[in-house]
C-alpha cells in the first residue's frame, strides 16, 4: 500500500501561511549592537545619525596656497598682484585652513618670486578649492535608513560621521541536523553502502551566502529518541532548524513525528517535484524544516522556503548585477582622457528608467553608498546630454528601482524621515530624494523624471506659496498640489548671535560672512527678495554667492565658524544647536504629476503623511505647524 501524503499544497500558499503562522508565534529579527568596522554586510535595526561633520575642519583641496580672497581681488593677467610671505601659506591637499584664510590657489597658478614673494594672475573666489565642513556628511544627517544592508562605502561614510558602533539585525542561526544509518562524515575510502554526507556542507554555504549562520551538528541514525533529543537541542541553540532526510515514506522516516511530537507541523508535503516530501513545521517562534535526503530536493525546498525566511528576518533584499537601459537626467560632461564611472541615483517614472548622476567629488564617500548603478564614461568620449539614453551598471536590484518614488526638488530633512518611515511601513518601497531647488523640481516633472518635487516657492504679488508657480509652468493642469508642512524660516546666527544679527539687513554689515542657497532653491528665491524689499545690495554682501546645496549643510558652516548667518529652516538651527531670527513661516509642499498619483508608492507615503506617526515625528523635529498634510491644495 503507498503512503499518501497529509497535504500537497501549492508552494505559493505554503510559504504565505508558514512565514504566517511563524509570525503569528513570534519569529522574527533580533538585534545586535557591533562595532562599525565589522559591519559590513550587516542590515540596520534602526536609521543612523553622524554624530560629527565629515570632514570636520575646512581642507584645503588642493596643493597650493591658503590665501585671503579679498586681497586678490584686482589680480588679472595684465596687472598682477604679488604676495608677500606674511599673505599666503603654502599646505598640501587636506591641510586645515587657517583661520584668517578663505581661499587656495593651486601651486600650478602661481609664480614663485626670488624673495620669497609670490605672484598670481587671476582672483581667487572666497572659498575656492576648499572641502567645506560637512560637505560629505552633516552632524546629525541621516547616513543609512532602518534596514538597509551595510556596504563599505556605507562604513567610510560612518566613521566619517563619527558613528563607531551601529545596532544591527542579528543574524538568524540555522542548524543542520543530517540523519540516517547510512550516512558518515566525508572521507576519501568511503565503503559501499556509506553516502558521504555533503548535503550540511551544501545548505550551510547556501544559508551563509544569504547573510544567516550555520551549524552543523553530528550526523544522528535513524534513532527515533535520539533525532528528537537533537532536533530540542538544535531548537533550543538555533532560530531555524533543518531536518535533512527522513521526511519521505520509509519505515525509519521520522521527521514528521519527531516535529509534531515537539512542536507543530503546519503541512507534510508541498506540491513542488523535486521536493515534495518537505515539512513545514515549528516549535513556537522557532522553525524547524524537513528536507528530503536527495542533494537537489534538498536545495530546492531550501531555496523556495527557507530563503523567505532568512529575508525576511534580515529585511534586505538580495543585489543583482547587470546592465540596463536609463534616461539621463543630467548632463555628465567628461574628459577625453579617461573612461570615468559616475555614481548615479535610480528610479523608474512614466515607465522609463531614470538616472540621476550623484557628486563626483572623490571625497564624497557618501555619494557610493547612495549610488543605485555606475554609468561608465568611455575612453575618448566628451560625456552625454540630459535626456540621453544611458547603459548603466546595478548596483541595486531592478525590483528596487521599480519600487523607488523619486522625489527631486526642495531639501528638507522630513524627506529623510518619510523615506526611513516609507521603508518601515514596506520594506519593498524606497525613496531617492536629488536637492535640486524648488524650480529644479519644477523642471523634473515638466519632463517627465520625477514622481514628486518638493516646493517652496513665494510668489511675491501677493505672498503665497506655490499655486502661481503651478498655475504658470502647467497652464493645462496634469499635476497636484499636496500640502506638506508649514516650517519657520530665518536666519540662522552662532549661539549668543556675537554679530548681533536682528534684521535680514543685517547680513549686509561690515565683517559679516554669509552662507547662502544654491540658485533656483525656494530659499535664495526669498532671500533675494527679502534683498529687494530691504534694499540690500547683493554685491555688499560677503559671501552671497557661496552656495549650499541642503538647510543642514548651511547651518554646519556656522555652527563651525566658517560664516556668521545663513537663511534656513528652525530644524536645522535646531540641530546645530544655534541662534536663529524667525523671518516668515511658509508653506513646503508636494507637486505630483496626475500620471504618478495611483501608484502603490505614491498612495503610500499620502498615507504616511495623513498618519499620527509622522505629525509627531515632524513636531518632534521643530519649527514645522503640520495641519492637513497629504490633502490636495485646490488650484
Amino acid at each position: 500500500m503507498g503512503f499518501e501524503y497529509l497535504t500537497n499544497v501549492p508552494l505559493a500558499q505554503a510559504r504565505k501561511e508558514y512565514l504566517e503562522r511563524l509570525v503569528s508565534g513570534g519569529f522574527g529579527s533580533k538585534t545586535e549592537t557591533i562595532p562599525v568596522f565589522e559591519s559590513c554586510g550587516r542590515v540596520t535595526a534602526k536609521a543612523v545619525y553622524a554624530h560629527i561633520c565629515a570632514p570636520h575642519y575646512a581642507a584645503s583641496a588642493m596643493d597650493g596656497v591658503a590665501v585671503s580672497a579679498k586681497e586678490t581681488f584686482s589680480a588679472t593677467e595684465t596687472t598682477p598682484v604679488t604676495l608677500k610671505p606674511d599673505q599666503f601659506l603654502v599646505l598640501d591637499t587636506g591641510d586645515p585652513i587657517p583661520e584668517d584664510k578663505d581661499a587656495v590657489i593651486m601651486v600650478e597658478d602661481i609664480v614663485k618670486n626670488g624673495d620669497g614673494s609670490i605672484t598670481i594672475h587671476a582672483a581667487a573666489a572666497p572659498w575656492q578649492h576648499i572641502r567645506q565642513i560637512g560637505e560629505d556628511v552633516c552632524a546629525g544627517e541621516m547616513i543609512l535608513p532602518s534596514h538597509m544592508t551595510v556596504s563599505p562605502a556605507a562604513i567610510g561614510a560612518m566613521i566619517a560621521g563619527g558613528v563607531l558602533e551601529i545596532e544591527v539585525i542579528r543574524k538568524p542561526v540555522v542548524g543542520i541536523i543530517p540523519t540516517g544509518d547510512e550516512i558518515i562524515p566525508p572521507c576519501t575510502d568511503p565503503k559501499p553502502g556509506d553516502i558521504l554526507e555533503f548535503n550540511g556542507s551544501i545548505f550551510s554555504a547556501m544559508v551563509r551566502s544569504w547573510g544567516a549562520e550555520a551549524v552543523v551538528y553530528p550526523i544522528v541514525p535513524d534513532k527515533f529518541d535520539q533525532i528528537k533529543e537533537m532536533v530540542a537541542k538544535a531548537a533550543d541553540e538555533c532560530d531555524m532548524v533543518i531536518l535533512n532526510a527522513g521526511s519521505s515514506a520509509g519505515r525509519e522516516d521520522f521527521s514528521a513525528r519527531v516535529i509534531r511530537e515537539l512542536g507543530e507541523v503546519l503541512y507534510h508535503g508541498i506540491a513542488i517535484k523535486p521536493g515534495k516530501p518537505a515539512i513545514l513545521g515549528c516549535r513556537g517562534e522557532k522553525v524547524i524544516l524537513g528536507v528530503p535526503g536527495y542533494p537537489v530536493s534538498g536545495i530546492i525546498v531550501i531555496e523556495q522556503l527557507l530563503k523567505p525566511l532568512i529575508d525576511h528576518w534580515l529585511k534586505a533584499p538580495a543585489a543583482t548585477d547587470t546592465y540596463v537601459n536609463a534616461t539621463l537626467t543630467r548632463p555628465v560632461v567628461s574628459g577625453l582622457k579617461y573612461q570615468e564611472f559616475v555614481r548615479v541615483r535610480m528610479g523608474c517614472v512614466g515607465g522609463r528608467l531614470m538616472a540621476s548622476p550623484l557628486s563626483r567629488g572623490s571625497g564624497v564617500v557618501s555619494s557610493f553608498m547612495k549610488a543605485d548603478g555606475i554609468l561608465e564614461v568611455p575612453q575618448g568620449l566628451e560625456g552625454y546630454e540630459a535626456g540621453e539614453e544611458v547603459s548603466v551598471r546595478l548596483l541595486s536590484p531592478l525590483e528596487k528601482l521599480h519600487n523607488t518614488l523619486v522625489i527631486i526638488g526642495s531639501h528638507d530633512p522630513l524627506l529623510d524621515e518619510l523615506a526611513d518611515m516609507l521603508h518601515l511601513e514596506d520594506s519593498a518601497l524606497y525613496i531617492s530624494s536629488s536637492h535640486v531647488g524648488s524650480m529644479g523640481g519644477i523642471m523634473a516633472i515638466r519632463r517627465g523624471e520625477a514622481h514628486m518635487a518638493g516646493c517652496h516657492l513665494l510668489d511675491t504679488a501677493d505672498g503665497s506659496y506655490n499655486k502661481a508657480f503651478i498655475r504658470k509652468y502647467f497652464p493645462k493642469g496634469g499635476v497636484k498640489l499636496v500640502s506638506c508642512v508649514g516650517r519657520q524660516q530665518g536666519l540662522m546666527v552662532a549661539k549668543g548671535n556675537p554679530l548681533q544679527i536682528r534684521k535680514f539687513a543685517d547680513i549686509a554689515k561690515d565683517g559679516v560672512r554669509y552662507v547662502n542657497r544654491q540658485k533656483g532653491s525656494g530659499t535664495r528665491i526669498l532671500a533675494d527678495y527679502l534683498c529687494m524689499r530691504e534694499n540690500v545690495d547683493t554685491a555688499s554682501v560677503y559671501g552671497y554667492d557661496r552656495e549650499e546645496l541642503t538647510h543642514t549643510s548651511v547651518a554646519a558652516q556656522i555652527a563651525s565658524g566658517s560664516a556668521d548667518v545663513g537663511m534656513g529652516i528652525y530644524s536645522a538651527a535646531k540641530l546645530y544647536d544655534l541662534d536663529f531670527i524667525p523671518i516668515c513661516i511658509e508653506e513646503y509642499d508636494l507637486i505630483v504629476p496626475d500620471h504618478a498619483w495611483d501608484t502603490p508608492m505614491v498612495q503610500a507615503l499620502l498615507h504616511i503623511l495623513k498618519s499620527d506617526a509622522f505629525r509627531e515625528k515632524i513636531l518632534s523635529l521643530g519649527g514645522y505647524t503640520v495641519d492637513n498634510p497629504g490633502q490636495i491644495i485646490p488650484l
